[in-house]
């Protein structure tokens, strides 16, 4: 089911190094900082200065806004700080499951991040309450002035409603048929009971939607040669005894496999002392061999959060000392509601080998201990979604998914450096609020390298999801082919997606002329600094299914921005929906073009890396186009783009220096992120004679917007050839190749 790598040092270096993935059955194959936050619903910080939320004669009033009419009398609003307050409810009955309505849900756009099946969420806009699915994690609101003058000019503000863990319970928002919002809150075990729920969903307000979610989760603060490497799912030693050898295998029988020790199996280690030649002697010798061979600095081991999909083989000699018990999943009724995913329904079928959680960390640490002692540098965790289903008997499933989350991120931090984990199949809020330590998540479904209609979903997916889970770690959007029709699609993707860059080709299948344009030689990536998500404009726009709407996603670099925007539409439609794409009548919706407007205010906190000498104006550098022009800052440009086309572009604020020079560093032109190689830039000199001095990384043009044409140019101190174009001011000068970090010096002269 997961294929997958990143590109990872926990750390979160914003220049961290390519990686490559490696199907555990070709054994033998030859070949910045970004801040994060925990959420921890009792400790907060929050810093908009307004009202907070009220419910009166009915209403939920924000800021004098009508969020919500028809409130119930038993909802209750427990005010936070500033903007922000829960809400609550009670009841007059005890029990682990309650569904309380909050009030009715009209006259906003809206987007939702639901989950669509059991380990992973989606987008849906929408415009009232009977858009919000079921299993909603995230609720945005967008709410317009009243005014006489255009749409445009109106003023936007933002309302966020956050469903959260309270106490052993935890929520989600659904709506009905007569548009009114619910919240759902479950404890996932029948002794669990409570009647009365004061802090279950959060809400919060604010005129910009990016510091709203930062604000709203700051609730604690918790060649391009491959250097990183994952071996997935196949190492470890199982056995499953529902697929029988010469029979055929029914469909979702391998999630019934259990783990029989936490060593490797038979395909990592010789069986004999005659097999020398036939493959490693055991793993740490596989490991110590591929890094020496290939250079790889990190290798990874996949293994599932309960160990293995069927987790713990109860009686086998190497996993008795934990007490596995067979228990059978029961999924939440919500998540039900949705699309049933294979694997999990396999695992409620075939039931799972349970560690006992009085011995969950002494597993772990067993475990990563072991990895470690053969030269492994970290684990990706899956399959973490499946601790809701298990929370019977167990104090429910809030308690049973911390307990479990505490060991592995305890584990985690005595056995590896750093932070050495990634997690996956993890979008329920159980482990996301429960995460303390963990900074990478998979922020969407698999890649699916065979299903054309699943590219365009997998991208605006990972772009809307990032906007909530890019609050609390890291994003990871997943492999891609580099030899494949969409390749230049998910390679532009990753360019803007502040994430690592990993891909899982089969040996001998690259398209090096893709990969060349995001990791450099040295194998590291000139990575965005944020993870990308949607414009502003882009918020409450279906870019999939209405037919009109581009996607555009913004991000930062050191001293420039980039906006990747890219056709989403005509290639396939979300799950979970009835609605027909707009564009079903057309015949040929490849061959069609979409038209988009695009600015530099697209771009938020432009102006953070602008600095105090900004012009007003920014040069904007086309990476297909291999254009340079100017605008200012508030005006806009169109873009067309047909079905899984994309365009990247740069913008650099125009600086001014002195009273003649105004000077914008594009970076490396044939590098998507091409603002990423520059790391700083200074000014030194006279109205006369003066100079600026610009630092970065990688070989190859770099390009810059230039008012005046230089005297000359130096890079490394020495001097080089240019070129400029007096009709747009482009200077453009060569990095020569194995040159990984240079300095260029730009002379001028009146």
């Amino acid at each position: 089911m997961t294929m997958i790598s990143t590109s990872l040092r926990p750390s979160l270096q914003l220049n961290a190094p390519f990686s490559l993935f490696l199907p555990p059955n070709h054994i033998g194959f030859p070949n910045g900082s970004l801040r994060f936050r925990k959420i921890w619903k009792h400790s907060m910080c929050l810093s908009l200065k307004t009202v907070n939320p009220v419910v009166g004669d009915g209403v939920l009033r924000i800021n004098g806004k009508e969020a919500l009419t028809g409130v119930p009398e038993n909802v209750i609003v427990t005010p936070s700080v500033d903007t922000s307050a829960f809400l609550g409810a009670v009841s007059d009955e005890k029990s682990c499951r309650h569904v309380f309505k909050l009030g009715v849900l009209q006259g906003y756009r809206l987007l939702c991040l639901f989950r669509f099946k059991i380990f992973w969420m989606i987008p849906r806009m929408g415009k009232s309450g009977s858009d919000v699915p079921v299993e909603t994690q995230m609720l945005l609101l967008e709410a317009r002035e009243d005014s006489s003058v255009d749409e445009g000019s109106r003023e936007v503000s933002y309302i966020l409603f956050l469903p959260v863990l309270d106490g052993d319970f935890r929520s989600s928002l659904q709506g009905n048929s007569a548009n009114e919002i619910e919240f759902c809150i479950e404890s996932g075990d029948p002794d669990v009971v409570a009647s009365r729920f004061l802090e279950a969903v959060f809400i919060n307000y604010g005129d910009n939607p990016f510091n709203l979610m930062t604000e709203s989760m700051n609730l604690s603060e918790g060649g391009t040669p491959a250097r990183f490497l994952i071996i997935d799912d196949g190492w470890q030693d199982t056995a499953n005894e529902f697929q029988k050898e010469g029979e055929p295998c029914v469909e979702g029988s391998q999630f019934g496999a259990r783990l029989l020790s936490i060593k490797e199996n038979n395909k990592f280690r010789r069986t004999s002392k005659g097999d020398a030649d036939e493959g490693p002697s055991d793993l740490k010798d596989f490991v110590t061999s591929i890094k020496r061979t290939f250079g790889l600095k990190y290798v990874y081991m996949w293994h599932a959060l309960m160990g293995y999909w069927g987790g713990l083989h109860p009686n086998a000699p190497g996993t008795k000392k934990y007490n596995p018990k067979l228990v059978y999943p029961v999924q939440s009724l919500g998540i039900q509601t949705n699309i049933r995913d294979i694997s999990m329904d396999s695992m409620e079928k075939y039931g799972v080998g349970m560690i006992d959680p009085a011995k969950i960390f002494e597993f772990y640490d067993d475990l990563h201990r072991y990895l470690d002692s053969q030269n492994v540098d970290g684990v990706k965790v899956d399959v973490q979604s499946l601790m809701e289903t298990l929370g019977m008997g167990f104090g429910g499933r809030v308690s049973l998914t911390r307990q479990f989350h505490e060991a592995l991120e305890n584990s985690i931090s005595r056995n590896f450096r750093d932070n050495s984990i990634i997690c996956c199949m993890a979008h329920n809020t159980d482990s996301v609020y429960s995460s303390k330590v963990s900074a990478v998540t998979r922020a969407s479904d698999d890649y699916y390298p065979k299903n054309k209609m699943s590219q365009t979903l997998h991208i605006a997916a990972v772009a809307f999801n990032s906007i909530f889970l890019g609050e609390v770690m890291v994003p990871d959007w997943d492999m891609f082919y580099s030899l494949h029709d969409s390749a230049e699609f998910h390679a532009a993707a990753r360019a803007v997606g502040g994430c690592g860059v990993y891909v899982s080709d089969k040996p001998g299948h690259h398209d090096f002329e893709v990969l060349k344009k995001l990791v450099l030689p040295d194998g590291s990536l000139l990575r965005a600094k944020y993870p990308g998500r949607p414009t502003r404009d882009c918020l409450f726009n279906d870019p999939v299914m209405d037919g009109k709407s581009l996607l555009k996603i913004w991000n930062l670099n050191t001293l420039t921005g980039v906006i990747g925007v890219f056709n989403c539409q005509g290639a396939g439609t979300w799950p979970c929906t009835t609605t027909v794409p707009k564009n079903q009548n057309n015949a040929h919706p490849e061959e069609s073009c979409l038209t988009e407007r695009v600015s530099p205010v697209d771009i938020e906190f432009l102006d953070k890396v602008a600095g105090k000498n900004w012009t007003g104006a920014c040069a904007i550098f086309s990476f297909n186009g291999g254009s340079l022009s100017t605008l200012p800052k508030n005006r806009s440009f169109n873009v067309s783009l047909k079905v899984l086309e994309c365009e990247i572009f740069t913008v650099s604020p125009i600086r001014s220096y002195n009273q003649t020079v105004q000077f914008a560093p594009i970076g490396l032109t044939e590098m998507y992120n091409s603002g990423g190689a520059v790391e700083s830039m200074d000014f030194t000199g006279n109205s006369s004679n003066c100079q600026l001095n610009i630092k970065g990384k990688g070989p190859g043009p770099f390009g810059a917007y230039s008012s005046t044409k230089p005297a000359f140019c130096t890079v490394n101190s020495k001097e080089v050839e240019f070129e400029f174009d007096n009709r747009d001011c482009f200077l453009t000068v060569i990095v020569p190749q194995k040159t990984n970090f240079w300095e260029i010096a730009i002379h001028f002269k009146s």
